[in-house]
């Protein structure tokens, strides 16, 4: 399922079996997954636990997962059912100073932080609160805390397909390394993250509905 802007009333299901999907992904030729729990994200728990814990099971590839993870031990579980990657929001722009034991816990490596943000502002709770915290003031206390990687996602471009905010994303590339997300649709807009100095983008919208082929994606990651 997608939503478009973060809205839970602009949501498209394009399957019903995330296992069956996460595989054909990766049959596809895929190198890593990003799957994230929205009703989790929203509600603060791990709505589709078991669905994400089957998923897992059903790839060999990596997968980062997010939506829902407020607590350290949530984290611990999903990495010990298989995740590679555990991405943390709301938690994260609220307590900020708790990401030191995340990262000394967990390792920097297996910790992103989704910045999400709406004019600026980090965005939190499935993207449906906005606090007054600044995105790049949010970067650099990350940094200072020990966290190495985030997840920048203009809110209002996701899933509009209109392209990514590239110079958003180059300017938290100047603190952190970075995966860029929000309106990635075409090979164009690949290149624009990675001059941008992202290590990696989101694509989802635009996969789905067949506008971006993973293949012409996986050159330019290449």
């Amino acid at each position: 399922m997608r939503l478009v802007e973060g809205d839970f009333g602009r949501e498209t299901t394009y399957g019903e079996d995330p296992a069956e999907m996460a595989w054909h992904w990766e049959a596809e030729g895929a190198q890593r997954l990003h799957v994230v729990d929205l009703d989790g994200a929203r509600d603060g728990v791990r709505a589709n636990a078991k669905v994400i814990r089957r998923l897992l099971g059903s790839v060999q590839i990596p997968v980062q997962v997010g939506g829902g993870i407020r607590s350290l031990e949530t984290a611990q579980s999903l990495l010990a059912e298989g995740a590679a990657r555990v991405v943390v929001g709301t938690t994260a722009a609220e307590q900020p100073q708790a990401m030191s034991k995340w990262i000394q816990t967990l390792g920097a490596e297996h910790v992103v932080v989704g910045v999400d943000a709406r004019g600026g502002r980090v965005a939190t709770h499935g993207w449906q609160n906005v606090t007054d915290l600044d995105v790049l003031s949010f970067c650099q206390l990350l940094k200072d805390c020990g966290v190495e990687r985030v997840l920048y996602t203009d809110v209002a471009r996701d899933g509009r397909l209109s392209g990514p905010d590239v110079e958003g994303t180059r300017a938290i590339a100047d603190v952190l390394k970075v995966i860029g997300s929000g309106g990635v649709s075409t090979v164009d807009h690949l290149r624009e993250l990675a001059a941008a100095g992202a290590e990696g983008a989101i694509i989802g919208t635009a996969l789905y509905e067949g506008r971006l082929k993973l293949g012409d994606a996986l050159v330019i990651a290449c």
